[in-house]
């Protein structure tokens, strides 16, 4: 069985800017994969290649065994991060135009329920909220029950309920085998959703694996928050690793079942405090130590001319 996406060494110049650096990627069916890193990252770039929408300069690309121009069409769905539809259609109009390209696409009004747009299908695009042109915009990548679905930034500008809806549809499509590539910001959406999870920074894959490997390897200790005006000087004679922060005093590597002798050495020391916060490293964390990694060692380079 081919892999959905398969991708070796490519690469893609903007004038004298590298976007793409040598990526190499692959993406099983059934697998969500979840690209993520700054802005001006590749990460569209990228999209872009892999969906034949730009030719990369150099390295190789399949989608099912096949180059991108050659790959069946309805096989692929695509929701770009910029797509402006005609103003003056309305929803069901849109999708129903989307459907009339593929032989075999799914009933328009379906995926319209399947995306939570319940309300506001026969309503023009331009006059829908920007939630509700998003869910469009995912209901038209839908309608020909790809084999392989790119969502850029799917759920920029979706409210936190349809944002979840639109999670379990991708999860379902998952489920069902279909290939999900995803780009987005949002930290909590990558770990909900992904199996594994690519950093891009400055062009290149710097760092892959499933979210619990990424955190495990990168996302830091466990953080005990101590939210007071006192100083770490004040907590030497604890023994434990502490950095202070905005929010007051930081213990890392603190185990749930050592925040009362923390809590005890504190009033001990006469150490005042507001609120405790105990919580474990999670994928942000992570991506934030290799994001700030990365541009260390950009900045770091020196150039031999």
């Amino acid at each position: 069985m081919h892999a959905a996406v398969s991708a070796t060494g490519v690469r893609k110049a903007h004038g004298d800017v590298d976007a793409l650096r040598g990526v190499s990627l692959t993406v099983d069916p059934g697998e969500v994969y979840a690209l993520v890193g700054p802005n001006g990252a590749g990460k569209t770039t990228l999209v872009r290649c892999l969906t034949g929408t730009t030719a990369p300069d150099a390295g190789s690309i399949e989608l099912f065994g096949d180059s991108p121009d050659e790959v069946a069409k309805d096989r692929v769905g695509l929701l770009p991060q910029d797509y402006a539809p005609p103003d003056r259609l309305t929803s069901l109009e849109l999708v129903e135009y989307y459907a009339g390209l593929y032989d075999d696409a799914r009933e328009p009004n379906a995926v319209l329920d399947e995306v939570g747009l319940d309300a506001g299908r026969d309503t023009f695009y331009g006059d829908l909220s920007g939630g509700e042109q998003r869910r469009t915009c995912v209901a038209a990548a839908l309608v020909n029950d790809p084999d392989l679905l790119f969502l850029d930034e799917p759920t920029t500008g979706v409210d936190p309920a349809g944002r979840r809806a639109l999670w379990q549809v991708f999860e379902d499509l998952a489920d069902s085998g279909t290939a999900v590539f995803l780009t987005t910001h949002d930290m909590a959406e990558a770990e909900r959703l992904a199996d594994r999870v690519g950093l891009l920074a400055d062009g290149e894959l710097v760092a892959e694996g499933t979210p619990d490997e990424l955190v495990a390897a990168h996302g830091g200790p466990t953080r005990l928050v101590v939210e007071t005006t006192a100083s770490p000087a004040a907590v030497e004679a604890l023994d434990r690793t502490v950095v202070e922060s905005d929010d007051g005093l930081v213990f890392e590597a603190v185990a749930p079942e050592d925040v009362g002798s923390v809590v005890d050495a504190l009033e001990s020391a006469g150490v005042s405090f507001d609120r405790l916060t105990w919580r474990e490293p999670d994928l942000e964390d992570a991506y934030l130590a290799l994001a700030d990694a990365e541009a260390t060692a950009v900045e770091s380079e020196v150039v031999v001319e």
